[in-house]
């Protein structure tokens, strides 16, 4: 049998297996996110973490959408990797661990886990795309995954599935493709954003890492949150919770970004192998 947790942050959940001691193969964790990553007939998730040993840090986390492909960094699923290890692992209040991204700084706040996030990359404002028969504009930053970002109103009211898949399979974006995120602002510092998953392929309740990028696009077509160099952002998602992103600005550089939000064990339950059981 394979032990598993079940956790959750701000909408995003996660199927989350501990390989500390073992390193399970490729080849296993990819059919494993497939089969009880399914809504349907298996656990059901948005992703499959998976705890390694790490050498310079306190682990290694690996994140595997849905679909069985491997991703860089997911910003939810590393808090809620965090939130696991520091109840089983740790009683210190902040670790670092490795994800394919680059390190991550974790720091645990009460009921909240807040995340030192690696540098944004590859920011381009102003992108025109043809999408559907007409021309897009949206914009473009790499927060650890890539998200592409267009500004909306009435987003509740809008159906984003169908054209957030044109443009996450786009050649603009070839060959690995996007994560999309539908942002709106409410006025001040607080933006609200709806994100459709790469690797999901579908909308999910939440995004980390989309909350990240929305927040920092924000910054240059909106001009929210940011004071003495210094900033916070209030994105509201999908699942209906407030995400904090922190960070630090000058001379137009963005640095010592933070991600802030609530994160939680579900239930603990045992899956059985490949033919046990079955």
């Amino acid at each position: 049998m394979r032990t598993f947790y079940k956790l959750s942050a701000s909408g995003n959940d996660f199927i989350l297996i501990d390989s500390f001691k073992t390193t399970l193969p490729q080849s296993y964790l990819k059919k494993f996110a497939v089969k009880h990553c399914a809504g349907k007939t298996g656990v059901g998730a948005d992703g499959l973490l998976v705890i390694e040993k790490a050498h310079d840090a306190d682990f290694r986390m690996r994140i595997f959408n849905s679909d069985g492909s491997e991703a860089e960094m997911c910003g939810n699923g590393a808090r809620c990797s965090a939130l696991w290890f520091f109840i089983k692992k740790s009683g210190k209040s902040s670790l670092k661990f490795e994800t394919k991204a680059g390190m991550i700084e974790a720091l645990r706040v009460k009921n909240r886990i807040k995340l030192r996030m690696t540098p944004p990359v590859d920011m381009e404002m102003g992108i025109s795309l043809p999408v559907a028969g007409r021309r897009l504009a949206l914009d473009f930053v790499n927060t650890g995954v890539p998200h592409a970002v267009v500004v909306v109103t009435g987003l509740d009211k809008l159906d984003i599935v169908k054209i957030a898949r044109a443009i996450r399979f786009h050649k603009h974006f070839a060959p690995a493709g996007t994560n999309v995120d539908f942002m709106e602002h409410l006025g001040g510092n607080r933006i609200k954003i709806r994100t459709y998953e790469r690797g999901v392929e579908d909308e999910t309740l939440a995004c980390g890492t989309g909350s990240v990028a929305s927040a920092l696009i924000s910054l240059d077509r909106f001009n929210t949150g940011c004071k003495k160099n210094k900033g916070k952002i209030e994105v509201r998602v999908k699942s209906g919770e407030t995400l904090s992103v922190y960070f630090e600005r000058k001379n137009g550089i963005v640095k010592n970004v933070w991600l802030e939000g609530t994160a939680s064990v579900i239930f603990k339950g045992e899956l059985p192998e490949s033919g046990e059981g079955e």
